[in-house]
């Protein structure tokens, strides 16, 4: 059973993070130290300021990897177990194989950067059972509930697409993912735990408020 640290209760201790990126092989499974880091600061700042309802559970979203990689990462922080490794799909305007370009204006079709808190599930009428997100990175992804940017399953974002066209499928800024998959991701991860969208984008990485 996944452990449940709420906020205001103590969660994984920061001096872990080398075992802990270690004991997962994260590096084998495509996740850079230096994103791992970037992802535990935020999620540090965010526990310590109360904003996490579950500190237990980080998910990171690779977006400097290409699509054809299973570049979402579901961790369980206190069990210390990596619970899902999969494929995610950026936004239309972000870039084919590989994502480039990032925006928080409705209406763009590009994904947006930053530190996300999951809110509570949802049924779309075009995309079944999803997941709200609420952006907390002012200028990067705080438009995201008003873009109605979500997590949800897709058919785009499976392996046959990848055969069939060499890459992921995109969404319309969402980070969708196998259909398969979600309903045991949305009930692992929604309802206040963290997730971080990373990409190697230097304006991101030198402005953000959670990573300085």
């Amino acid at each position: 059973m996944i452990q449940r640290a709420g906020a205001g209760n103590p969660g994984p201790d920061p001096a872990d993070q080398p075992q802990l990126y270690a004991s997962l092989n994260l590096s084998e499974k495509g996740l850079s130290r230096e994103v791992f880091q970037f992802a535990m600061k935020g999620h540090h700042k965010l526990e310590y300021n109360g904003k996490l309802r579950n500190n237990g559970i980080l998910t990171i979203v690779d977006f400097s990897q290409s699509s054809r990689n299973k570049r979402l990462y579901v961790i369980d922080l206190l069990n210390k177990v990596l619970l899902f490794n999969t494929y995610v799909a950026h936004g239309r305007k972000t870039g084919d194989e590989f994502a480039q370009h990032f925006s928080n204006v409705v209406g763009s079709c590009e994904s947006s950067l930053g530190f996300y808190i999951t809110k509570q599930e949802c049924l779309g009428s075009s995309v079944g059972l999803s997941l709200i997100l609420d952006g907390v990175e002012k200028g990067f992804n705080d438009n995201a509930m008003k873009r109605e940017i979500i997590i949800h399953g897709a058919a785009y974002a499976t392996e046959n697409f990848i055969r069939r066209t060499g890459r992921l499928g995109r969404s319309l800024g969402c980070p969708s993912l196998p259909p398969d998959l979600i309903k045991q991701i949305v009930e692992t991860i929604k309802e206040g735990t963290c997730l971080f969208i990373y990409h190697q984008d230097k304006q991101y990485i030198s402005r953000s408020s959670l990573l300085n």
